[in-house]
């Protein structure tokens, strides 16, 4: 291995990371789906309201869940990595959206299934390689890490 190869390979995400970064992450949707269900059911809010709430709530239990186990040892305190954390999920949801948007009105393919795969899966997919990155580069910087895994 060579000099730079080595001094660039705590750039790179270990598994524990990668792990605890996917398990909050599951975490946190379980959060949203079971608020936003019991807000539109139950609760009877309109599903805008309902998943403002819901989307909130998943935030605050990513952001701790992260804070508190994936991320621990770097020194992220204070509202501002709050608010950073918040405004890179935001960017991951508007990811979804415009997966949806484009399969939906662009390419024309208006089935459940079609809604499905390009919201839920293909653009769940690249929200969750974007908040990734923008959590582990903008949020909770490691002592020793400059700049981000992709280089």
């Amino acid at each position: 291995m060579t000099t730079r190869a080595w001094e660039n390979r705590s750039a790179l995400p270990g598994r524990r990371e990668l792990a605890g970064f996917a398990a909050v992450g599951l975490l946190a949707y379980a959060v949203d789906l079971a608020l936003f269900t019991c807000l539109r059911g139950p609760a009877r809010l309109d599903p805008l309201t309902a998943k403002a709430l819901s989307f909130l709530a998943a935030c605050s239990v990513a952001y701790a869940g992260n804070a508190l186990g994936t991320y621990r040892n770097t020194r992220a305190k204070g509202l501002r990595p709050y608010a950073v954390f918040f405004a890179v999920n935001l960017a991951g949801a508007a990811v979804q959206l415009l997966c949806l948007a484009v399969s939906h009105y662009g390419l024309g393919l208006t089935s459940q299934r079609a809604d499905t795969v390009s919201g839920a899966v293909v653009g769940m997919a690249l929200a969750t390689v974007l908040r990734f990155w923008g959590t582990r580069t903008w949020v909770f910087r490691a002592e020793g890490r400059v700049g981000s895994w992709t280089g």
